[in-house]
């Protein structure tokens, strides 16, 4: 396991090559396991850079041997297949890991994953998602992108996905992330932390310099987890334009 938990580290992208994707980001990753289900994904393709959280089936080992053959559809739709269009790339990625976990036909696997996806060119944003949004706060607002209302994977629902486009102005923050956060219990209460609270708390940190937000999610998460189980793998990502 911890020889695995080495080998999942190795396709997440280095602090070094975060910044160099995108200079001003942090990510806060905090799986629930030695190995987890949820994985941040950057790549850049001459002027596309490409930025995604997402979240797979399950945890643990189970959710780490998904999130591999994930990863590995979504370094195919733009490097083997050359999409650069996010819904596109969901498309190809659902097409490819629908085949991987269905070869054996006496097995049906509908494991995937929820995703949110942006691909940047110079001051434009195009987002897909599956299940999970994209948040963006600009002049003090926060404001929410909505992915599809599908996962990418086997689904009674497979729909084509739809892309967004946000033209970027100076200054605008974007986060994306998995549930783990928003869905933890905690508190003085053990309830649910919730979305509505999480986005107040991007909102509060949002004026803070990209390098201390990292360690104020942290801190938040922590705090509200006290001396709680954690429940899910934990991802968020931000970055400032």
């Amino acid at each position: 396991i911890i020889y695995a938990e080495r080998i999942q580290k190795a396709i997440l992208p280095s602090d070094k090559n975060l910044k160099k994707v995108i200079k001003n980001s942090f990510v806060f990753y905090q799986p629930k396991d030695i190995v987890a289900g949820d994985f941040y994904w950057m790549e850049t393709i001459g002027e596309h850079k490409f930025i995604a959280v997402a979240d797979c089936t399950g945890h643990g080992v189970p959710g780490a041997i998904v999130s591999v053959i994930c990863h590995n559809a979504l370094n195919r739709s733009v490097r083997e297949y050359g999409l650069r269009d996010p819904a596109l790339i969901l498309n190809k990625a659902r097409n490819i890991i629908v085949e991987e976990l269905n070869r054996n036909e006496e097995e049906e696997v509908k494991d995937g994953m929820d995703i949110a996806l942006c691909v940047i060119k110079g001051d434009k944003l195009k987002f897909a998602g599956a299940n999970n949004p994209l948040y963006y706060v600009r002049n003090g607002n926060l404001n929410i992108i909505h992915g599809d209302k599908q996962p990418v994977g086997k689904h009674h629902k497979m729909d084509a996905f739809s892309s967004k486009d946000l033209k970027l102005m100076k200054g605008d923050l974007i986060y994306l992330f998995s549930d783990g956060f928003a869905d933890q219990f905690g508190g003085d209460k053990g309830k649910k932390y919730k979305s509505v609270k999480f986005k107040k708390f991007l909102l509060s940190i949002s004026e803070m310099p990209i390098d201390q937000q990292e360690y104020l999610v942290k801190v938040e998460f922590t705090d509200w987890l006290g001396l709680n189980d954690q429940i899910d793998d934990v991802c968020v990502a931000g970055f400032q334009v």
